[in-house]
C-alpha cells in the first residue's frame, strides 16, 4: 500500500542530523517512528475503497486515486472536495499536524493550474511545472516548504556580506543546472519529505539576482544536510498521546554546493518575477485555504479537551467557566464561518480555476495567531493546578498504592484513571515541549502577524468605505449644514 511504499522510499541516502549524529535509518528512529506511522495510515486511505473518496479523486486517464490537494478546482463541487479532504486528514490528526504535504502540494497544484498565466515569468515555466505536478501527483510525493532565511542579524540586509553569503544563493551555473549554497529554515517535516519547495520572503532588489529563485529540491540531493531540532516525540503513548504520534519535526537545511537540475529551477535571476510568483493569488488562495481548514480541526480539538476537563472536575456549571468555554465556541465558529464564506465567495481566476476568497482566508489566518494562544490560556485556566498534580504515569494505578490512586484522583464524572488520562492529554497539548512548539507555530507560521494585519489594510479597497463618508459630508454641506 502507499503508506508502506512511502516508508520504504525514505531509504534514499538523505543526510539527516539529530543530536550530533547522522540518522541512517529515518523510519526506524524513535524520533520519527510514531509520526511516520501516523502518516503511513493517512497515505493508506487512498488505497481503502471505503475512505479513498473522502481524501482523494480518480485521476482521469490514470485509473488511480490521488490526494485531493492535487485536484484543480473548476467547480464548487471540486473546491468542496478539496476542502473535505483537508478536513478529513486534519480531523484524523486533531489539527496537530500542519504540514501533511497537502499545503505544499496545493502550492504546486496552483502553479500548475495557473501555468499559462505564469509563462510570462519564464517561457519554460509551464512545461516544468506540468512535468513536476504530474510526477508529484502520480508518485504520491510528500512535499514541504522551506522559505525562511536563517536568523543571523535581522538588522542587516543582503548588501552585508555576512548575510548574503549565508542566505541561500547561486554560486555558479552549469550545463546541468545551478549550484546553490546557504541555509533555509523552518522546514517542517524535513526528515521524511521527498522534495522541498524553496523560495524566499525577502524583499529583493534588482542587484540581488543570485538570491532570487524558486526551486524544487530532492531531499536526498548530494550536499544537502537536514539538521533537526530536539525531538519532542515520546514513546509512552498513555502518558504522551500527542507527542507519541504527531511530532512534526522541524529542521534547518544546509546547502553545501547543491546542484539543482534546470528542470527543477522554476525561476532564477529576476527578483521581480520571483516576487510576482510569490504574490500569485491562485497559489495563495488554494494553499492558504488548506491552512485554515486544518486550523478548524485544531480549535475543535482544544475546545473538546477544555469541555471534557471542565466536566471531569465538575466546574462546567460555574459562570466564569461557562464564559470561557463560550469564548472557545465563538473562536471555532468564526473560523468555520470564514472557511464557508471564502468558499461561497470563490471566483474563477484567468484560467477558470475557482479560488477561495483570499481576503477572508487571510482574515482567518490573522485571527488564528491570537485565537490559539488564547485557547491554550483558557484550557490552562479551566484545569488550573490539576495539570501539575497529575501523577508521573498511568502505571501508578497498577502498583502498590493503586487503591489510594483511585480514591484521590477520582473525578466528578469520570473514574480516577480516565481523569488522569484526560489530564495527561491536556498537558501534552498545553504544557509539554510539543505543546509549546504548537503555540509558537500558530503565532508565526503565517509570517509576522503585525505585518500580516498591516497588509490587510494596504491591500484593502479603502475607497469602498471612505467614499460613503465623503458623500455624506458633501450632502450635509449642500443641505446647508455647516461643517468645521
Amino acid at each position: 500500500m502507499r503508506g508502506e511504499r512511502f516508508i520504504a522510499s525514505l531509504h534514499d541516502g538523505r543526510s539527516v542530523w539529530l543530536e550530533g549524529e547522522q540518522v541512517h535509518h529515518v523510519p526506524e528512529h524513535a524520533a520519527f517512528k510514531g509520526t511516520l506511522n501516523t502518516i503511513k495510515a493517512l497515505f493508506n486511505m487512498l488505497d481503502d475503497p471505503h475512505e479513498r473518496d473522502k481524501v482523494g479523486f480518480l485521476v482521469p486517464d490514470k485509473g488511480q486515486y490521488a490526494h485531493s490537494s492535487f485536484l484543480v478546482p473548476y467547480t464548487p463541487l471540486e473546491l468542496a472536495k478539496r476542502s473535505r479532504s483537508f478536513a478529513y486528514w486534519s480531523a484524523e490528526t486533531h489539527g496537530m499536524m500542519s504540514r501533511l504535504s497537502d499545503y505544499a502540494r496545493s502550492l504546486i497544484t496552483a502553479w500548475y493550474a495557473a501555468r499559462r498565466e505564469l509563462t510570462v515569468l519564464d517561457p519554460h515555466f509551464a512545461d516544468k511545472i506540468t512535468a513536476y505536478y504530474e510526477e508529484a501527483r502520480d508518485r504520491d510525493l510528500f512535499l514541504t516548504t522551506a522559505i525562511i532565511d536563517p536568523q543571523i542579524d535581522r538588522s542587516s540586509g543582503l548588501d552585508d556580506g555576512r548575510i548574503s553569503e549565508r542566505f541561500l544563493h547561486v554560486v555558479r551555473e552549469t550545463s546541468e543546472g545551478i549550484v546553490v549554497r546557504g541555509a533555509k529554515m523552518i522546514a517542517t517535516g524535513a526528515p521524511y519529505t521527498h522534495d522541498f519547495v524553496i523560495f524566499s520572503f525577502l524583499q529583493f532588489q534588482s542587484r540581488h539576482r543570485k538570491h532570487a529563485h524558486v526551486l524544487i529540491v530532492p531531499a536526498n540531493s548530494p550536499g544537502l544536510h537536514i539538521v533537526c531540532r530536539e525531538s519532542f516525540a515520546d514513546t509512552r503513548e498513555l502518558n504522551h498521546p500527542l507527542s507519541s504520534r504527531y511530532d512534526e519535526m522541524d529542521a534547518v537545511l544546509f546547502f553545501d554546493d547543491v546542484l539543482i537540475p534546470w528542470e527543477r529551477v522554476l525561476l532564477y535571476g529576476d527578483p521581480e518575477k520571483v516576487l510576482s510568483l510569490r504574490a500569485n493569488k491562485t497559489a495563495n488562495g488554494l494553499a492558504f485555504h488548506q491552512n485554515v481548514v486544518r486550523f478548524v480541526a485544531k480549535l475543535e480539538f482544544i475546545t473538546g479537551v477544555a469541555f471534557a476537563v471542565a466536566e471531569a472536575i465538575g466546574v462546567q456549571g460555574f459562570l466564569h467557566i461557562q464564559e470561557k468555554l463560550g469564548e472557545l465556541i465563538t473562536q471555532m465558529d468564526v473560523i468555520k464561518a470564514l472557511v464557508i464564506a471564502s468558499e461561497a465567495k470563490a471566483v474563477p481566476d484567468e484560467a477558470g480555476v475557482l479560488v477561495p476568497d483570499l481576503q477572508l482566508i487571510e482574515t482567518a489566518r490573522s485571527l488564528g495567531t491570537k485565537y490559539y494562544p488564547r485557547a491554550v490560556e483558557i484550557l490552562q485556566q479551566v484545569g488550573a493546578g490539576g495539570f501539575v498534580q497529575t501523577p508521573s504515569g498511568i502505571e501508578d494505578f497498577y502498583g502498590p498504592i493503586s487503591e489510594l490512586m483511585h480514591r484521590y484522583f477520582e473525578g466528578a464524572s469520570v473514574s480516577a484513571e480516565k481523569k488522569v488520562e484526560l489530564f495527561k492529554l491536556a498537558w501534552d497539548l498545553i504544557g509539554s515541549p510539543l505543546g509549546a512548539r504548537h503555540q509558537l507555530y500558530e503565532r508565526f507560521y503565517a509570517g509576522d502577524p503585525i505585518r500580516g494585519l498591516a497588509n490587510h489594510y494596504n491591500r484593502f479597497d479603502k475607497e469602498s468605505l471612505t467614499a460613503p463618508i465623503w458623500k455624506l459630508l458633501k450632502a450635509n454641506s449642500k443641505g446647508g449644514i455647516k461643517t468645521i
